[in-house]
């Protein structure tokens, strides 16, 4: 676990992947931009998060087919797809399709619950089978069962002269043990352990009525680390170094983080989910912060977020300080 002595093993970044509606094709090459600096940067891995009918990425999969053609080397990642949405048979296709033109880069991370804003768009989604739709976890249950390879068709053969499997196709045999899962509660973390499926924290937690944060995921990723030793760990807040930020960037920065600081500490919604503070500082006090986080001295390995809804130059700059400064201060080194 991460200490001043025991240095951090693997660093990513998140990305959102925003884009003008009006003109989507901008937004989605700076992605693959992104995704690329991040390799040249000497990132562990890059992963997208997942949006739908919003001005986010909304297909993370097709987004990352294209970055397997513009990269050779850094892990490519999903945080996460919310299987709500998803036939499982057709994602894991499209996952093991990925996965081969990545030569096993690819790191899918899932999670379950009803699709957002269920009540608006049931109908489009799933019109005939809405009522019955299964959105707890076996669904990621199914879904890794046949990224497997275990059977999805009670036939294999030749018909004509076309053949037919009984697993999905193609197969990559690794990627299985590449399956992340997003969890914001003991119980989840537990039962993620149990699938064989890697832990991906982030700033949200179930706060089960407590307030502090820190010891919450803490908590999670030890009763993860118990029930799977061999199980991958990540931490995933929102983290932003100044270092080599402008003034006016510094400004910007620090004002984001002072409107989402009213929610710190405070239990949101039904659920009480429970949001971490945002980093912003040099990376000597970002660093002094996470030595003192009871959830990062847990992992080995994090993905810092990126903020929401700033310029391509601004994430430009915190990926570089991220990299160049930050990284390094907690005892990481760029991959060549």
């Amino acid at each position: 676990m991460p200490t001043p002595d025991r240095p951090l093993r693997r660093l990513g970044f998140l990305t959102i992947g925003s884009f003008d509606g009006d003109d989507p094709r901008p937004g989605h090459e700076t992605t693959l931009e992104m995704i690329a600096l991040g390799e040249r940067l000497g990132f562990d891995s890059a992963f997208v998060r997942h949006r739908h009918l919003q001005f986010g990425i909304s297909s993370p999969v097709a987004v990352l087919a294209a970055a397997t053609q513009r990269t050779t080397r850094i892990e490519l990642g999903t945080a996460v797809v919310p299987l709500g949405w998803e036939n499982p048979l057709r994602l894991a296709e499209d996952l093991a399709t990925v996965d081969v033109l990545s030569g096993g880069r690819l790191n899918p991370g899932v999670s379950v619950g009803p699709p957002m804003q269920w009540e608006h768009v049931r109908d489009a989604l799933y019109p005939d089978t809405a009522d019955v739709e299964d959105f707890g976890r076996e669904r990621v249950s199914r879904l890794l069962r046949l990224v497997r390879g275990e059977r999805a068709s009670t036939f294999s053969g030749t018909v004509g002269i076309e053949s037919f499997s009984e697993r999905v196709q193609p197969h990559s045999p690794g990627l299985a043990g590449r399956m992340w899962y997003g969890a914001g509660s003991d119980s989840s973390a537990v039962w993620a352990a149990g699938q064989g499926l890697n832990l991906l924290t982030s700033n949200v937690v179930r706060s089960g009525g407590e307030t502090d944060f820190a010891a919450i995921q803490s908590r999670q990723i030890r009763a993860y680390r118990e029930a799977n030793p061999a199980g991958r760990v990540s931490q995933g807040l929102v983290v932003v170094p100044t270092d080599s930020a402008t003034p006016a960037q510094r400004e910007r920065y620090a004002t984001y983080a002072r409107e989402r600081d009213a929610r710190v500490g405070v239990p949101q919604g039904p659920a009480g989910l429970l949001f971490a503070r945002d980093l912003v500082g040099t990376s000597a006090e970002i660093a002094e912060r996470l030595w003192a986080d009871a959830g990062f001295r847990e992992v080995d390995e994090a993905v810092f977020a990126l903020p929401f809804g700033f310029p391509h130059d601004d994430y430009v700059q915190i990926v570089t300080d991220i990299a160049g400064t930050l990284g390094p201060a907690l005892g990481w080194a760029p991959r060549g």
